[in-house]
């Protein structure tokens, strides 16, 4: 099922997401929902909170950019070590129609959970690394454009 995607200045974006305790049948049917709402809106990654859900989930699909990511979710992600900086553009399902320069470490790791509840551990360099970075702000109510060039920021406030 489809998900309405909250747009900023929506308040809900600002909240902190809570973990899950366990990935039970209600996460799968959350998880599979926020793919088809991903989808449908033509993006790259998601979080709950962008759906009005207060839990630790993301779905990621880069390989329109990188075609050798296979899509994945990840409930209670967390980075766990960063490497390195790199500027790069990024827009936001929930910021419509602005774009901004934001740095963001170049490699990252992050543990989490598959959408079966077993552990995963992600090392993640390119889109993906910016990706994770991404969609974990939106777990801590941190938006793109909080990080952005003042201009960008300027153009969505």
């Amino acid at each position: 099922m489809r998900r309405e995607i909250l747009v900023y200045p929506d308040p809900f974006l600002a909240r902190k997401a809570a973990p899950v305790a366990a990935v039970d049948d209600r996460v799968r049917v959350l998880i599979r929902d926020m793919f088809e709402t991903m989808y449908a809106a033509e993006g790259v990654g998601l979080a709950a909170t962008q759906v009005g859900v207060g839990k630790r989930v993301v779905v990621l699909d880069v390989s329109p950019v990188d075609e050798t990511i296979a899509p994945m979710a990840v409930v209670n992600p967390e980075i766990v070590s960063r490497n390195g900086s790199v500027t790069g553009v990024e827009g936001c399902l929930s910021v419509p129609g602005v774009q901004g320069e934001v740095c963001r470490a170049e490699t990252v790791e992050v543990r989490g959970m598959d959408e079966q509840g077993k552990p995963l551990r992600i090392l993640a360099a390119g889109i993906l690394s910016r990706a994770l970075q991404h969609e974990i702000d939106h777990l801590d109510g941190i938006l793109f454009i909080d990080r952005a060039s003042s201009s960008a920021a300027a153009s969505a406030k």
